[in-house]
C-alpha cells in the first residue's frame, strides 16, 4: 500500500531533532510506515495527514523481515508499533549513523512519537510532523533536549546538509555550551582547511532567497516576523522561498532575530564589516557614517545571495527592523 505524493547523544554518538536531515544530511522526503494488518487504518490516516510534507509515503504492512527487507529504500520509517519491537528487529541492521535509515515508533492511539535512531537525520522531523495530529514529540537527542538547535538542525533550516559528518560531535557540544554562535558564508572559489570541529554544510540547491536584516538593539522577535513578512509579501516570494536569514556579526546574539529565526525554521548567516563593505548596497545608511558599517540588510541580502543581487531594497518596519531580500 502507498501514498504518493504524499538518537542521538550528548557525544555526537546514534541514540534518538523538520524536519531535519535525513542520513545523508537531506531533508528525509521518502518514509515509510510500517503497521501490523490491524492498524493500517491509522497508518492510513498519518499518510494523509503528512502528504504534502514528503515526497514519498508508504505503507507496509508488519511480518518479521520487513526492515530487512526495505533497509536502505527509505530516509525514515515510521514504527507503528511498541518500540521494544522496532528495536529488536532494527538493531542487528545498525552501521552508520549518517547511513543507516532514520526510525521513530509512535503508539496506536497517536499518544506519543519516539525517535529511536537518527533523531537528527529524519526521526525528530517526523515526531514533529507528528505532533500536528496530537502526538507528544519524545525528544532526546541533547541539543533539542535543552531547547537549542544542533548543526544538523541549522543544515536543514538553510536548505543545506552536513559535508563531514563526524565533526557534528565537536560542534554539537559547542551548540549546548553556547559557544557556536551563527553559521559564517564563505564564498568560492576557495579551497578551505579546516580541523575536526569545524562542520561544513553544502548548500542543496542553486535557488531560494535571503532575508538580509537589521535591528536596532533588542528589537523584539514580533517585530522580526511582521517585517519579514511585510518584505515578501512585496515581491512574488514567501517563507518557502527563503535559504535563510543573513545579518551582521554585530547582530548575531540578537534574541529577537534568533527567536524569530527559530519560528519560521530558518538558519541565520552572518557576515563581518568587511564582507558587507563589499556588497554594500545602493540604500545610504547613517550606520556607515557613524561606526563604519554598511546598511547590514541590503549588504547581507547581496552577500548571502547566490546571485548577489536585489530583489527587494531596503524597507523599514517600525524604525526596529530593516529588510532587504536577495537573490
Amino acid at each position: 500500500m502507498s501514498t504518493d505524493d504524499t538518537t542521538e547523544t550528548e557525544d555526537g554518538s546514534d541514540g534518538g531533532h523538520c524536519s531535519t536531515p535525513d542520513s545523508d544530511g537531506e531533508v528525509a522526503e521518502e518514509i515509510a510506515i510500517v503497521a501490523f494488518e490491524r492498524k493500517l487504518a491509522t497508518a492510513e490516516e498519518i499518510a494523509a495527514e503528512l502528504a504534502d510534507r514528503y515526497e514519498t509515503i508508504e505503507i507496509l504492512e508488519y511480518h518479521g523481515d520487513v526492515f530487512e527487507e526495505h533497509w536502505g529504500e527509505y530516509d525514515c520509517f515510521v514504527g507503528l508499533m511498541a518500540s521494544g519491537i522496532a528495536m529488536r528487529k532494527t538493531a542487528h541492521l545498525l552501521d552508520d549513523k549518517w547511513e543507516d535509515p532514520a526510525i521513530c515508533v509512535v503508539d496506536e492511539e497517536l499518544t506519543w512519537a519516539i525517535p529511536i535512531t537518527g533523531g537528527h537525520h529524519g526521526a525528530n522531523q517526523v515526531a514533529q510532523d507528528l505532533a500536528t495530529m496530537g502526538a507528544v514529540p519524545a525528544m532526546t537527542t541533547a541539543s533539542e533536549a535543552a531547547g537549542k538547535q544542533g548543526v544538523e538542525s541549522r543544515a536543514k533550516a538553510m536548505d543545506a546538509h552536513v559535508v563531514n559528518g563526524d565533526s557534528t560531535v565537536q560542534t554539537n557540544l559547542a551548540v549546548l555550551d553556547d559557544e557556536l554562535g551563527p553559521v559564517a558564508r564563505l564564498d568560492g572559489p576557495k579551497a578551505v582547511l579546516v580541523c575536526d570541529d569545524v562542520t561544513v554544510l553544502k548548500r542543496n540547491t542553486d535557488e531560494g532567497i535571503v532575508i538580509g536584516t537589521g535591528s536596532v538593539s533588542g528589537a523584539s522577535r514580533e517585530a522580526f516576523l511582521a517585517a519579514w513578512k511585510e518584505a515578501l509579501e512585496r515581491t512574488e516570494y514567501g517563507f518557502a522561498d527563503v535559504e535563510f536569514v543573513a545579518t551582521a556579526t554585530r547582530k548575531e546574539d540578537e534574541e529577537g532575530l534568533l527567536e524569530a529565526a527559530r519560528e519560521r525554521d530558518l538558519g541565520v548567516v552572518t557576515f563581518d564589516k568587511e564582507t558587507l563593505l563589499e556588497h554594500e548596497g545602493p540604500t545610504p545608511s547613517k550606520s556607515k557614517e557613524l561606526i563604519g558599517w554598511p546598511g547590514v540588510s541590503e549588504a547581507s541580502a547581496i552577500a548571502g545571495g547566490r546571485e548577489q543581487e536585489l530583489v527587494l531594497e531596503k524597507m523599514g518596519y517600525e524604525d526596529e527592523v530593516t529588510v532587504a531580500i536577495g537573490r
